[in-house]
């Protein structure tokens, strides 16, 4: 079309919801759509936006396009680990298998950015068991003596899949 009726404008359709209309604008000129603030997966994976197009002319008629964005999740959460249970003191007689600590690992991060893994020093008596995905015991591995060990340092390393691993 020639003049008025050739120039289009483009806005957010009335349909856009408010939350993607605080982190999306339109071009009005071009119809380029732009972020406004950060996107972060774990709060919204995806928006849904409704984009309006209208000439200028005398006998404007709006045309709507919805524009689906999926948003990528990156590693940007470290895993978090709660302590659910936890014995402070443990016999030297204590039986291999004794549970000593009880904790959960989880990522908010999704995919392999959010599996956890926790891991203790090999040279310990202790080992950690996962029976359930992200739940831990610390346990009794092999025979504990008071008289080579009378306390011991455990640091549980927890990181996620992700790249690089948090």
């Amino acid at each position: 079309d020639d003049g008025f009726n050739g120039e289009i404008t483009y806005s957010l359709g009335s349909h856009t919801s408010a939350r993607a209309r605080e982190m999306f604008e339109v071009d009005s000129k071009t119809g380029e759509i732009r972020l406004k603030e950060k996107l972060d997966y774990e709060e919204n994976n995806a928006f849904e936006i409704n984009v309006q197009a209208m000439n200028i002319g005398s006998d404007a008629f709006p045309e709507h396009c919805d524009v689906l964005v999926d948003i990528i999740d990156v590693n940007d959460n470290a895993p978090e680990v709660t302590l659910t249970s936890l014995s402070s003191t443990v016999s030297e007689d204590a039986p291999v298998g004794t549970v000593v600590a009880l904790f959960s690992a989880t990522d908010k991060d999704s995919e392999r950015n959010g599996q956890v893994q926790c891991e203790i020093e090999k040279k310990l008596p202790f080992k950690l068991d996962s029976s359930m995905k992200n739940y831990y015991e610390l346990l009794v591995q092999h025979p504990l003596d008071r008289e080579k060990a009378s306390q011991y340092d455990v640091i549980i390393t927890c990181t996620d899949a992700g790249n690089p691993p948090l």
